[in-house]
């Protein structure tokens, strides 16, 4: 398509102008642009760092559980992956900045002083070869209304010169617009190249970055697909466990204790293999001579302790009331078990429940109503023990229960206590004082009480 060389002198000026003031300007809208898109994705990587943060903080929570430790394995590695997806963008935004950014700020500035400086060369060339052909063409006129006249011939050698001078201005003048108005748009496109040809680039860097991040999650992400499919699926270890709860119910604690009790009652702890000796003071307490009692077992000889008889005293004198109760006994001494853990501690005034009603080498069996602990303990440190008297009309006359301090035909005096642990020669068996040191202790006790009534 041919084109006047005015037209094409136009399309050289728009060209120029465009490039000026459309896409210079253009430029620096894009490198603002750039600059928020690096903010934002600075944000959004941040963000997602954050984000699967938290999922691997999930993971780690979920490893604890026996159910859900695989599913806490796969979070962990699913926040991983993104991790690095999102190290790998951080690069690509580096080399973005870089190749794009820089470079679009650096030749938008170069680029306005270079094509207002060739603008301006162009349009003063124009008008100096334009005024140029616009005088000869002028001369031509005047000379031609010259050699109107007499002597035409005169001034035709000088009219060829003018027409030669004005085609070869004339010709000068169409090859400058044509070169400039070639040059106005292979500027233009080398502007519209380079423009393209960063933005290539980063699309190479972004498929490149897309094409590691489909490797990374590809790599894992059936595996991944696959642990969370099933939900009923159950770790083996744990069904096992399951199982054995379902099919095997534990005891609570109440049952266990209740069943050891039983046993514990049932089968006693065995008896010291030493006689317990008897406490001498045990005599200034109960007056009335000491009378065997046989057991029931013919091998259990020589049980005629004073507990033994003390305690078929008090439960003939219950009168019935205490039918199936157990017997109790309450401590006039303190007792002291030492190593032995078959052997009962008591302090003095304790209650002492009997789970075994035979004696046995003067041991009894029983339980101490303050700590329900049981074991073995002599028959001498103790005295029978019933419920205190109760009077109640619909009962009648109430019932007198016998108790230590309250023995008949005896006034209260001070108890001697007997040392509270074994002697070091026999462990097993309780230390009594001397009967010279009780004869001692009872007349100075008794010398003490008259001057106290006088």
């Amino acid at each position: 398509m041919s084109r006047a060389p005015d037209d094409v002198s136009k399309l050289t000026e728009s060209t120029y102008k465009i490039v000026m003031e459309q896409f210079n300007p253009g430029l620096r809208n894009l490198v603002n642009l750039g600059k928020n898109y690096e903010k934002s994705v600075t944000a959004m990587t941040l963000a997602g760092k954050t984000y699967f943060d938290a999922v691997s903080k999930v993971g780690e929570n979920a490893i604890v559980s026996p159910v859900s430790r695989e599913l806490g394995v796969v979070l962990m590695e699913i926040a991983e992956a993104h991790r690095k997806v999102q190290l790998e963008m951080e690069e690509n935004f580096k080399r973005f900045h870089r190749e794009v950014i820089v470079e679009l700020e650096k030749k938008t500035e170069m680029d306005v002083k270079y094509m207002n400086a060739t603008f301006k060369r162009y349009q003063s060339e124009h008008k100096v070869k334009q005024d140029s052909l616009e005088r000869s063409q002028t001369d031509l006129k005047k000379l031609r209304r010259k050699s109107q006249g007499k002597h035409s011939s005169k001034y035709e050698i000088k009219e060829n010169e003018f027409v030669e001078t004005i085609s070869s201005r004339q010709m000068d003048m169409q090859k400058f617009i044509a070169d400039g108005c070639r040059e106005a748009l292979l500027e233009e496109k080398r502007r519209f190249c380079f423009l393209a040809d960063i933005h290539c680039m980063f699309s190479y860097q972004i498929c490149n970055f897309h094409e590691k991040a489909k490797e990374i999650m590809a790599l894992k992400l059936p595996s991944w697909q696959e642990k969370c499919s099933d939900i009923t699926k159950v770790p083996d270890t744990v069904m096992t466990m399951i199982e054995e709860l379902s099919t095997t119910p534990e005891q609570s604690p109440l049952v266990e204790r209740y069943n050891r009790n039983n046993v514990e009652s049932s089968v006693p702890p065995p008896a010291p293999p030493l006689k317990a000796q008897i406490s001498p003071l045990a005599n200034m307490f109960n007056p009335e001579p000491r009378s065997p009692i046989t057991s029931s077992s013919d091998h259990n000889s020589d049980q005629g302790s004073l507990g033994e008889v003390s305690l078929s005293r008090s439960t003939s004198q219950s009168s019935g009331l205490n039918v199936g109760r157990k017997h109790r006994v309450r401590t006039i001494f303190p007792h002291t078990a030492g190593n032995n853990q078959t052997l009962l501690s008591f302090d003095d005034g304790d209650i002492i429940s009997l789970l075994i009603q035979e004696e046995k080498d003067g041991w009894l069996y029983g339980e101490l109503e303050r700590t329900q602990q049981r074991g073995w303990f002599p028959s001498s440190y103790c005295r029978p023990y019933t419920e205190p008297a109760i009077s109640n009309s619909n009962l009648g006359t109430p019932v007198r229960s016998l108790s230590v301090a309250s023995l008949p035909g005896q006034e209260e005096e001070p108890v001697l206590l007997p040392p509270p642990d074994y002697s070091d020669d026999n462990p097993m068996v309780p230390s009594m004082p001397s009967p010279q040191n009780m004869r001692r202790e009872s007349v100075r006790h008794s010398q003490a009480e008259t001057d106290c009534h006088e």
